[in-house]
This record gives C-alpha cells, structure tokens and sequence, in this order.
C-alpha cells in the first residue's frame, strides 16, 4: 500500500490503526470515511464482533490484520449502507486471502456472515 509516499506494509497499517497512533498520510475519500466510520463506532463494532466469537474467543487473540478486517467489514455491513452487505464481504474476503491467509479469510467469512444473515 501506499500511504504518503511512504510504501507501509499491511500489518504496519493494522498496527498503528490498533494502537490509535496518528499517522500523516493521503488516503482516498471513500477509505478516510470508512476508517473515520470505523473509529467512530470502533466500540459497538467490538462489542458486535466478541458477542459472534465462539466461546473462548476475544479479539485481542486474534491477529491484528484480521481484527482490523472484520472492523471494517463490520462497519461497512452494518454502518456504510452505500456498500450493499454481501460485495461488502466479498471485498473484505478478497482482502483478507491477499493480506492474511486462507485459514484467516474463512475466519473473517464465518464472522462476517452472521451479520449479512442477520441483516435479511
């Protein structure tokens, strides 16, 4: 990715969005409004994302790019509704498969999906 001409590699970028640690950096209008929403919410999203973990599950366990994912997928799902729910998933899918693994996008998938189902 690229982030104010500095190259910032996906798991920098999870990081120092976890960590809340401001970053200079020109991003697209869509995605600043999609972190901003993600931000904004970022305590009912968690509070949505731990109640969908199977039991002994907590989203400090999981890895920082996949906690970011399913944050933002969340919001676009559930908060940005000028993203219908299911391309919304496939997109975060997609991400996921690129910037984390196969085991983890299906994790990411499973989740993701209580709530398209819910939302019908």
């Amino acid at each position: 990715m690229e982030f104010g001409g500095d190259n910032l590699t996906a798991a920098r970028f999870a990081y120092t969005y976890d960590k809340n640690e401001e970053e200079e950096a020109e991003l697209p209008l869509f995605l600043l409004t999609l972190i901003q929403g993600v931000s904004d919410c970022k305590r009912e999203i968690d509070k949505n994302i731990s109640n969908h973990l199977k039991s002994g599950w907590t989203l400090s366990r999981l890895t920082l790019i996949d906690r970011s994912l399913l944050r933002l997928g969340l919001y676009e799902i559930k908060y940005h509704k000028e993203t219908p729910e299911r391309v919304a998933l496939n997109e975060i899918i997609e991400i996921a498969k690129k910037y984390s693994d196969e085991k983890s996008s299906k994790f990411i998938n499973g989740v993701l999906s209580q709530f398209v189902l819910e939302g019908k």
